[in-house]
Parts: structure tokens; C-alpha cells; sequence
């Protein structure tokens, strides 16, 4: 069965109800959101519930959520995720837990698909974080072939609350129809999916969020 993951740490506003349904909190760290106070409570939330902890690097791009794409080399990106991963590890540290995933967020996610651009991010990860990290992103791309080079565990990823295209690209949220807010939709395409990724994604800022969460965990765990 697909595993759940959770987007978390980017909103003050995200109830512990909604983190409760998801096996993985990907929290922001500092690049598109996210702050020590904030890293430190889904954290000590986390301990509580023993969920696994994943960090969510992005863009330094703080005003525009790190959902545009920025001209900048491979080692200033570097820099800048292996900086924002391991604030995430210090304080995961004080609480006796490990980082134990990283996802890539945004633009960046999507940008990965470039050779340079994912070779930076895995390497910035794994002087971070270590070798036993484990990988979240696209089914195939660049940052799935950077991962296995560097001898990582990769977990592709299926979204339940966006809508995909043919070649398992998402529809730009620029787009009508983009989200999918219907709980019973999304949770239909959550199933369709769970055969054919490592873990599903539902975002935390997508309008319904919990009930669209609620309704896909029941649907994985009927």
C-alpha cells in the first residue's frame, strides 16, 4: 500500500487533525516557508505521533511560495538546500529523530527533471542528511536517475489532489481544473494511482485539504 505524505509546515493555520492521516510530514524549512518555530512544532508533533520527518527544500523564494522557477547556479542551489536540510536536522536532532525523507518542492520539484539542477539537490542532501535518506519525487526523471546514482532509495510519487496528464506531468495550477477539491475524486485517483507510485501526496493548501485527506486515507485503507 502507498504511503502518505503530507506537504507541512507552511501554513500557522494547519491542524494536527490533518497531519494525523499521513505516514510522512515533508516540512518547508526555511526556502518557500517555514521558520524555527515552525519546524520545531511539527517536529515535536511528529516525536509525539511517531510519523516520519521529510524535509521540504525549495527555491530561495520566499515571496513567491517557491513556485517559480529561478536562474541560479548549481552550487549557490546547493548551498541553499544543504543550508535549509540541515536547520531541519538540527532540530530533529534535539528531539532524538533523524530526517529520514526529502522532497524537493515547487518549482524546484518540477525543475529536477534537469540533470545539473538534480545532481546539485541530491548532493546538497546527502551532505545534509546522509546516505540513508530516502527520495521523494517524480516516477522518472532526473532526480529518480541522481538518487540511484548515489546509491539512495528513491519513492516515486502519485498527488491525489492534482490533476495529471497523460505522461504523469501535473497540470500547472495556472490552469482551470488543476486541483482536484472533490473528496471523492481524489480519493478515486489516490486508488488508481497506489499500484503504481511508493506514496501519494496531498497538499495542505488545497481548499477541503482535511476532508480531501480524510476521504483518500479511507479509500488506501479500505
Amino acid at each position: 500500500m502507498a504511503l502518505m505524505n503530507l506537504d507541512a509546515g507552511e501554513h500557522a493555520e494547519e491542524p494536527e487533525e490533518l497531519w494525523a492521516l499521513f505516514d510522512v510530514l515533508n516540512i518547508a524549512c526555511g526556502g518557500h516557508a517555514g521558520d524555527r518555530d515552525s519546524m520545531e512544532r511539527v517536529i515535536r508533533w511528529c516525536v509525539g505521533a511517531r510519523c516520519a520527518i521529510g524535509a521540504h527544500p525549495s527555491y530561495p523564494d520566499r515571496p513567491g511560495f517557491g513556485r517559480r522557477t529561478m536562474t541560479i547556479e548549481p552550487a549557490a542551489l546547493a548551498a541553499t538546500v544543504a543550508e535549509q536540510c540541515a536547520a531541519l536536522a538540527a532540530i530533529a536532532r534535539q528531539h532524538g529523530r533523524t530526517v529520514e525523507y526529502v522532497k524537493p518542492h515547487g518549482a524546484l520539484y518540477h525543475d529536477a527533471a534537469h540533470e545539473a539542477i538534480a545532481g546539485a539537490v541530491i548532493g546538497a542532501t546527502v551532505e545534509a542528511l546522509g546516505d540513508r535518506i530516502i527520495v521523494i519525487g517524480p516516477p522518472a526523471g532526473a532526480l529518480r536517475d541522481a538518487a540511484r546514482a548515489h546509491r539512495l532509495r528513491y519513492a516515486s510519487e502519485g498527488f491525489a489532489d492534482r490533476r495529471m496528464r497523460e505522461n504523469g506531468s501535473l497540470v500547472p495550477r495556472t490552469e482551470p481544473g488543476a486541483l482536484l477539491t472533490d473528496p471523492a475524486e481524489a480519493a478515486a485517483q489516490a486508488v488508481a494511482l497506489a499500484d503504481r507510485v511508493d506514496t501519494i501526496c496531498v497538499h495542505a493548501d488545497t481548499p477541503g485539504s482535511l476532508a480531501i485527506a480524510d476521504a483518500v486515507h479511507r479509500a488506501l485503507h479500505a
